[in-house]
């Protein structure tokens, strides 16, 4: 059996606006020639999509398949144009990332540089944003794919485990407790905190520990990027918390010395994100399965799953 986008897409039109007149205006049609492709399709299939009533139409459960079916085919059809277009300009595609700054610090880039070297031809794009910032721009479309730390806010996203984490200290080499090993957050409660931005994953942990703690987290300064949290740290005017990598590496730049954070929080993980949808642009799908392979192993089950 043959179908044409016009029909589909009046029926999608109806379902949505609950008016055959209503729908067929939104699609640009006369209301007798849409009433007719209607009564066609009906007839074709053997079966009504529409219940007539005296307020509008409701979607029979053969309505409500159909239905839910050309929604799928109308993202596969959307995302085959946005690939076609890419190739029109000369570029196989273009990825839009957004990540909070500290998997862009801990983990993201030498991914990121494995990928582009696997697709010379893909145009990527990296934005830096707190965790809640980027599970909206996911969301909202502004961003292909995130990474962030939990929690998950969005209800609109599939998500993977990417990678895991650790957080440490970072205090002044001249610091009382510059010469420990190890140190609970406890121990850091009793002294300045350079902190993140309100908003951030980081900073929102912090505080929500220190208050089951009955404590008040002593953040008198709170800046974002880390290489200036490092230098306020060098300066003497608080310690901080930030991933181990970053910390590692600031303590060969600056006056500094890493410390380990004894607390089971310290191990964090990144999630990799994007907005849930039937069927994933190409770019996307590649770059979500190159950082998660488990994304692959899940799209494979639930495949063999559905034709069992």
């Amino acid at each position: 059996m043959r179908f044409d986008l016009v029909t589909l897409n009046l029926v999608l039109a109806i379902a949505e606006s609950r008016s055959i007149t209503r729908g067929a205006e939104r699609e640009h049609l006369a209301l007798a020639a849409a009433s007719k492709r209607l009564s066609d399709l009906e007839t074709r299939l053997g079966v009504p999509l529409f219940d007539r009533r005296a307020r509008g139409v409701e979607l029979t459960e053969a309505g409500r398949a159909l239905v839910r079916h050309i929604r799928s085919l109308n993202a596969s059809l959307h995302a085959l144009e946005s690939e076609v277009v890419e190739f029109s300009k000369g570029v196989k595609g273009h990825l839009r990332i957004a990540a909070n700054v500290s998997a862009i610090s801990d983990c993201l880039p030498p991914d990121l540089a494995a990928f582009s070297q696997a697709h010379p031809l893909i145009r990527i794009s990296l934005d830096d944003l707190s965790s809640t910032e980027v599970q909206a721009a996911v969301a909202e479309g502004r961003a292909d794919v995130g990474i962030f730390v939990p929690p998950v806010l969005e209800t609109r996203l599939t998500h993977w485990r990417y990678a895991s984490g650790q957080l440490s200290v970072m205090v002044p080499r001249e610091h009382p407790l510059a010469a420990r090993i190890s140190v609970t957050f406890d121990d850091l409660l009793d002294y300045d905190i350079v902190g993140h931005p309100a908003g951030t994953a980081a900073q929102a942990q912090m505080q929500q520990h220190a208050a089951s703690r009955g404590r008040t987290l002593n953040a008198r300064l709170q800046v974002r990027g880390f290489d200036a949290i490092a230098q306020l740290v060098e300066a003497g005017l608080g310690v901080a918390v930030l991933p181990t990598a970053a910390v590692a590496r600031f303590a060969r730049q600056f006056r500094v010395r890493r410390l380990e954070l004894d607390e089971r929080w310290a191990d964090r993980d990144y999630l990799l994100a994007v907005k849930t949808q039937d069927v994933l642009p190409t770019v996307v799908r590649r770059f979500v399965e190159a950082l998660c392979p488990a994304a692959a192993e899940s799209k494979d089950n639930s495949s063999a799953k559905a034709t069992t």
